[in-house]
């Protein structure tokens, strides 16, 4: 090389010399911290699906190409039949019970009011009861809500289809419930690179008795769920896209028949390598904003998922070769990670309220021309807007009326207060038809099921264990999902809330659960004997899920038992 002449910028890092293990993580291994195995590159980057696992078929006699063929088409057959059975079980007599359950009398209504007026209004005193006899009272006066109207709009679509009775206002609510189990096992085949695990996250949400419940309601929460579950799938697939540019990009930095296991780091390619249009980023910017344009809280999903995406950005440019991940990540990824997330929330939130802007009638949607006008419509409709919003904002830190079914939200992960939706009780032989000598019951109670919540109590803990001790990030991202619809309604505890609200967080326990459950089968390629009795735990902790969902159905449908047997059911006295 002549003096002054530099390395060419793509040249690959020369393989480092193996270094010490540094201290703190000799200091860490007494508490169960293992260093990484040492993986190449591109695995790094983009983590393989392992090849078909042959060994099942030789239990059923199927030939190895026919098991291979098999396990291709469990893919996306597996999780449509998980969410088949999921969309039985919430479809089979939805309409029950024949009435307006909890807050279905305030949402099932205001999606009426905004299908016909674009805004919601105002109701009779016995608009419920004359709903259910098939004649509907709408009014014309406009209403003070205090929940932003995408949710609202989502329940007017069955209303729309169906009509303005109990299968109609929860129909759409019954479809997102069944997608976001389809969901669930193809996040779930993404995230552990596992089918057999996504499937089996999915049939654990399926089994859920709260996500059941909300599938069957008419209210916000599972709608707000539904968004968030989707906006963490885009995320993820753009992980996986953008991951898999860098590899193309250090695979042609490479010398001249590099072989793609032999992939070295290179800094040009880590540092400053930009990673272009990102369309998944910004689908999961606008359905983060139709989570807030549900509720309010939506807003913390999108600021967790935001920090979540500009560390996976940074840890995917240490991979590639950048010495000073973090600033690459701030000079490449930030500002494009910002402006397809919060500002495309933000139009999209904007964009909701459509329906409201577009009438003169709703509800102080003259305000701004009322009070110190400006004298441009454009203007003052967005002043109107504005106001909305800051009584509405006033309205919630205010609500702190106390409830016979509010809850804290520390006993929410063990299920301690559950929120009874519907309930009727009758005697024996009093023309009702009950024949049970204790008197018949039927409610409608939201509760998760649960030894399945129980159990995702240990699996967040394994979870934590995975991303501290074992640098695990897709138990980070499993715990960012728990996080953002958990940990902010601890700012709230003076306010009423309400334990259906962790509705939200569901799909993401059902992960950490199969995510643990993985870990109790084994690694891939473990011996025979290992993975039998890893089998044989996993089944005993599902069994156990499905038999304690089968016994709490009654509760979750509001189907008829026995005064006694509901009583068996009340596990403790905070679920009376």
């Amino acid at each position: 090389m002549t003096a002054g002449s530099t390395a060419p910028p793509t040249a690959p890092h020369p393989p480092e010399a193996r270094r010490e293990e540094p201290g703190w993580a000799r200091r860490l291994s007494r508490y169960g911290y293992r260093p990484r195995p040492q993986r190449g590159v591109r695995e790094r980057l983009v983590p393989p699906f392992p090849a078909p696992d042959t060994r099942i078929g030789r239990y059923f006699g199927l030939a190895p190409a026919t098991a291979v063929r098999l396990v291709r088409w469990a893919a996306w057959g597996g999780p449509l039949l998980v969410a088949l059975f999921a969309g039985v079980l919430r479809f089979v007599n939805l309409s029950s019970p024949d009435a307006v359950v909890f807050d279905e009398t305030y949402y099932a209504k205001d999606a009426w009011a905004l299908l016909h007026h674009g805004h919601e209004t105002s109701w009779p005193d016995d608009a419920n009861q004359r709903i259910i006899e098939g004649d509907v009272p709408l009014g014309d006066s406009a209403s003070y809500v205090v929940h932003p109207p995408v949710g609202k709009w989502m329940i007017a679509l069955g209303e729309w289809a169906f009509g303005m009775n109990p299968f109609g206002w929860r129909f759409v609510m019954a479809v997102l419930g069944t997608l976001s189990v389809l969901m669930v096992c193809r996040i779930g085949r993404r995230l552990f690179r596992s089918t057999a695990l996504g499937c089996l996250a999915g049939l654990l949400l399926a089994l859920d008795g709260l996500h059941f419940v909300m599938s069957r309601t008419a209210l916000l929460d599972l709608v707000l769920m539904f968004w968030v579950l989707a906006a963490f799938g885009a995320l993820l697939i753009d992980r996986d896209h953008s991951r898999a540019r860098l590899a193309a990009a250090l695979a042609r930095a490479q010398p001249a028949g590099t072989d793609d296991g032999a992939l070295r780091p290179v800094r040009s390619v880590g540092q400053r390598l930009g990673l272009g249009l990102r369309p998944w980023r910004l689908a999961a910017g606008v359905l983060l904003g139709l989570a807030c344009a549900t509720k309010w809280s939506g807003l913390y999903a999108l600021a967790a998922f935001g920090i979540m995406i500009v560390l996976w950005d940074a840890a995917a440019r240490r991979t590639a070769g950048a010495p000073l991940p973090f600033r690459a990540m701030l000079r490449r990824d930030a500002v494009p990670a910002f402006v397809s997330t919060v500002p495309v929330a933000a139009l999209t939130y904007l964009a909701s309220w459509a329906g409201w802007f577009a009438t003169r009638t709703g509800y102080y949607r003259d305000w701004g021309a009322t009070n110190d006008p400006t004298g441009n419509a454009v203007l003052d409709a967005l002043r109107s807007w504005v106001h909305y919003h800051r009584e509405a904002y006033s309205f919630h830190v205010g609500l702190t009326d106390s409830h016979s079914y509010d809850s804290n939200p520390w006993t929410w992960l063990v299920s301690g207060r559950p929120v009874s939706f519907y309930y009727q009780s009758t005697e024996r032989d009093d023309g009702s038809g009950c024949a049970e000598a204790s008197g018949c019951v039927r409610e409608v109670l939201a509760l998760g099921t649960p030894v399945l919540w129980w159990v995702a109590c240990l699996a967040v803990a394994y979870c934590f264990y995975r991303w501290l001790l074992r640098r695990d990030w897709r138990a980070g991202a499993v715990l960012c999902g728990v996080a953002c619809g958990y940990l902010p309604w601890f700012m709230y505890q003076e306010r009423t809330i309400f334990y259906f609200y962790a509705v939200v967080l569901v799909p993401f326990l059902c992960l950490a659960v199969a995510m643990m459950l993985g870990a109790l089968l084994g690694p891939p390629g473990c011996a025979e004997r290992r993975r039998a009795v890893g089998i044989v735990a996993v089944g005993v902790v599902v069994l156990a899920v499905a038999w304690n969902f089968i016994y709490f159905y009654p509760l979750y449908a509001g189907a008829e038992i026995s005064l006694d047997g509901w009583r068996a059911r009340m596990w403790l006295d905070s679920w009376i």
